[in-house]
């Protein structure tokens, strides 16, 4: 029996120019925009919970509002990340105002991610938790080495803040950090953990796995030896092929498509 043949668009091509990847969904509709954002919001926020980086009430993922631009949607204070659901989510606006949901907010979210999205009209989602090794790579202050194919995609593309001032609650610290991050699409705050950011929420959740993934292969070479990173030119290609904003979108479909399926109640 012959393999069905591949759905148009959803190809994933190599040609001279590197991969072709498919697009993200485009909305002539704001509100139904929303709607797809913070159902990937509510399922992204599950994926968190999959992943382990649950740690008490830290971490927070947001996303910018399409219908009111200085408006972003943020996960609840202290409810888990494996209940969030689309209506638990929380409706800020960057002056800390809570405009929709029932719950509170956690306040170093408002402060760090409302200075992220006035900083940075480009980014739609910025994540942030306390995961294991992101924390821990992140007491060194140093940026990823390219030594995998996964930490090439965040070459010459992050930034290492190099202060800590305690808990984020200030908004001075949430401006210090959205200086820090400048163009690139992550953070590492030292002392802290990682951040990251996208013009999806998808991408800004892939980005979050893959260098939480970069910073646990960092932390074991280099205790089993000495990694031989890759040169400036590979890297930079590599980071051309893996490391664009399609290519952490399209990555995070996967885990999106498992949450939507096996997780039903995410969309209530």
């Amino acid at each position: 029996m012959n393999a069905p043949a591949p759905q148009p668009g959803m190809l994933l091509e190599v040609r001279p120019e590197g991969l072709t990847i498919p697009e993200p969904p485009r909305f002539d509709d704001p509100h139904a925009e929303r709607l797809h954002r913070k159902q990937r919001l509510a399922a992204c926020l599950r994926i968190f919970s999959m992943h382990g980086f649950d740690a008490g009430i830290a971490g927070h993922i947001s996303c910018r509002d399409p219908v009111l631009p200085d408006h972003f949607w943020v996960n609840p204070l202290a409810l888990h990340f494996s209940r969030v659901k689309v209506s638990d989510l929380v409706l800020v606006d960057h002056d800390g105002r809570i405009v929709e949901g029932r719950h509170p907010v956690n306040a170093a979210a408002f402060s760090i991610h409302s200075r992220i999205h006035r900083a940075r009209p480009d980014v739609v989602a910025a994540a942030h938790s306390h995961s294991l090794y992101g924390t821990t790579y992140a007491s060194l202050g140093k940026p990823i080495p390219p030594i995998t194919q996964e930490a090439c995609a965040f070459y010459q593309d992050h930034a290492v803040m190099q202060a800590y001032n305690g808990i984020a609650s200030e908004l001075s610290e949430g401006e210090s950090i959205a200086r820090a991050l400048g163009p690139g699409k992550a953070v590492i705050c030292r002392n802290h953990g990682l951040f990251t950011v996208g013009q999806t929420v998808e991408e800004a959740v892939s980005w979050f796995l893959r260098m939480e993934r970069s910073c646990e292969q960092v932390l074991r070479a280099t205790a089993a030896g000495r990694p031989i990173e890759v040169d400036e030119a590979t890297a930079l290609m590599t980071r051309k092929q893996v490391g664009s904003p399609k290519a952490g979108w399209f990555g995070l479909q996967p885990l999106v498509d498992k949450v939507l399926a096996e997780q039903a109640d995410v969309l209530g």
